[in-house]
């Protein structure tokens, strides 16, 4: 049984590693698969009413269709303006404008971009894997300082180390797994 100081640094490693896979699962979503989503214009900033506000504050965005995004203000004046910031946002899609709605219909994807979108998608996981050993690396110091401070064994710290190399062992495995997941999503036809 392990001491409460060191169960305390465990589950605060535990938290935060949570936090890193929410993290990568909330930009994986940014990054296109073969269909429409509203996620891919999620972050889309319009410069409106004197200032940078997010795509999702002046309009809905739904996908009706696999090939089609329709992104429909609730300020009207602000159309050419939403229109403006899809097509700078550089995702490759031109949003037609029929003074009502935005129609930003979305082109498949080449072989070479989705290429591209899962070597992006690789450098989100391996990143997500940096912050994990990170997180790892700064709970075994402080395990090995209350183990210090508190005078525990040596074994009591052994312990700790163990579960908590278990614990970065099943969150690298469970980016893995989101990785792999989206790379299929993106290489689908």
């Amino acid at each position: 049984m392990l001491d409460e100081m060191l169960e305390l640094i465990l589950d605060d490693a535990r938290e935060r590693m949570d936090k890193t896979i929410a993290d990568l699962k909330a930009k994986l979503q940014g990054i296109r698969t073969g269909r429409a989503s509203p996620l891919m214009l999620q972050d889309v900033k319009v410069r409106a009413y004197d200032r940078q506000m997010p795509l999702n504050h002046l309009a809905s965005v739904t996908a009706p269709q696999p090939d089609l995004l329709v992104v429909q203000p609730w300020d009207r004046t602000t159309l050419r303006l939403v229109e403006k910031a899809i097509m700078a946002y550089n995702l490759g899609l031109n949003p037609s404008n029929d003074g009502v709605l935005i129609r930003v219909p979305v082109p498949p994807l080449t072989e070479e971009r989705r290429r591209d979108l899962v070597r992006n998608a690789r450098r989100l996981g391996e990143g997500a894997k940096i912050a994990i050993r990170n997180i790892r690396r700064h709970a075994k110091d402080d395990v090995k300082s209350t183990q210090e401070e508190e005078k525990l064994s040596e074994d009591m710290r052994y312990l700790a180390e163990d579960r908590l190399q278990d614990e970065t062992n099943r969150f690298v495995g469970k980016v893995d797994d989101i990785l792999r997941m989206k790379e299929q999503a993106i290489m689908e036809i």
